[in-house]
């Protein structure tokens, strides 16, 4: 028995390390439910994604009132970071917003959930709701996720039903059910309001959806120049996620191991997740997971840093740009909407490119100067209230074209 039980312990400290606390912490609220068969309930766990109706308690859905469907959070999540600016910033202009979470698994009450939301994102006026009974109607219910979009497809007390797609989701799964479930929302005849011009290219081209782009910003009052303690020691940046593929966690440890070899006095900082569990040879700080506040002063100290984005482009090279970092990125047309070769040195993803396009500032003094402040200046014209002022405008474009209320 205990030898059973000690395996389960290794078995969610391995899924913890690899795939990310909230995704084991799902795996056993998932275990639990089932009880103690040794069978899985794969009818259960994916009868999500048959049809279905979720009515709306009694009411009129008034306008400007938006019905936000997202999945539970935890504090490092950056995605949900801009779901929460986007409502802080409608709100602002008199919109009114509630938050639903379908399947809670980090909170366990509705004033905790509001409180992390309050304290460790924005101090928002929406309220929570946790599961999915007693739903008010509104005017604008929003997917933020591939499993969200199922929910709003079966909310029947919306207006107006929207997809903010932040990523294209069939790319987080293997080629199976999950890849499949996740592409077919796309389909469900949404209006897509999307982080960039890359997805909202990709999913009008590729299924047929109606889409608007908005754009990156950077909080200036926080992302600017900080002082530099120590010039004399250069340092490589890495925003290193294990647990996150599309951020290529191994591609970018075989780059700072060359660095390393051909400059062997840099010093590395990886922040992001913890890696301590990593056998890293070469002299690095591992950061794990540093709060909003911290990150500047940690960006500012040092010289480059290497950001890597398998799908849609990351907003965090804009806030390394606006603090003074230059920014090493992969190639390719998930992210050329968003930087270009004036703001950042772009490379192919393969280790030696990407080393090359490092060791090629790291080198250069004159020229990684000379991309910093052009990058700075690039990341200055990033502005928060410019994309909420394109959301509302999206909003508006729904309204006169009486979107769809999507399939059923």
């Amino acid at each position: 028995m205990a030898s059973k039980l000690s395996q389960k312990i290794w078995r969610v400290k391995e899924m913890a390390r690899k795939e990310g606390i909230p995704a084991a912490l799902r795996a056993v609220v998932r275990r639990l439910r089932q009880g103690p068969s040794h069978y899985i309930d794969v009818l259960r766990h994916y009868s999500f994604a048959l049809p279905y109706e979720l009515p709306a308690k009694p009411g009129v859905a008034q306008p400007g009132t938006l019905l936000w469907f997202i999945p539970d959070f935890n504090l490092g999540s950056g995605g949900h970071l801009n779901i929460f600016r986007t409502i802080w910033h409608l709100e602002q202009k008199g919109y009114t917003s509630t938050i639903v979470i379908a399947n809670p698994v980090m909170h366990i009450t509705v004033q905790e959930a509001e409180n992390a939301i309050r304290k460790h994102f924005f101090p928002l006026k929406a309220p929570v709701l946790l599961g999915l009974d007693d739903l008010p109607p509104c005017e604008f219910a929003v997917a933020t996720g591939w499993d969200t979009a199922y929910q709003v497809r079966a909310f029947s007390g919306a207006t107006h039903k929207v997809y903010f797609v932040q990523d294209y989701e069939p790319h987080f799964f293997p080629v199976g059910s999950e890849y499949v479930l996740a592409s077919n929302t796309y389909r469900f005849g949404f209006f897509g309001i999307t982080a960039g011009t890359w997805l909202s290219t990709k999913l009008a081209q590729e299924y047929g959806m109606a889409t608007r782009s908005v754009g990156f910003g950077v909080e200036s009052s926080r992302y600017h120049r900080l002082p530099r303690r120590e010039p004399e020691i250069r340092r490589v940046f890495f925003y290193a996620r294990p647990p996150t593929p599309r951020r290529a966690f191994e591609i970018g440890l075989l780059v700072l191991n060359e660095v390393w070899k051909r400059m062997p006095d840099v010093q590395f900082v990886l922040a992001g997740w913890d890696t301590t569990g990593y056998r890293i040879p070469f002299p690095h700080l591992s950061c794990g997971t540093v709060g909003l506040d911290d990150l500047p002063d940690l960006y500012a100290q040092c010289d480059v840093a290497l950001v890597v984005s398998l799908t849609n482009a990351s907003l965090l090279p804009l806030e390394l740009m606006a603090c003074g970092c230059a920014v090493v990125s992969n190639r390719g047309v998930n992210v050329d909407w968003l930087l270009n070769d004036d703001v950042a040195t772009l490379a192919e993803t393969s280790p030696e490119a990407l080393t090359d396009a490092v060791c090629s500032l790291m080198q250069d003094d004159e020229k990684r100067r000379a991309q910093t402040e052009r990058a700075e200046a690039y990341a200055a014209t990033m502005q928060w209230e410019t994309v909420a002022h394109e959301f509302e405008d999206a909003l508006q474009q729904v309204r006169k074209q009486g979107t769809s209320r999507g399939h059923s």
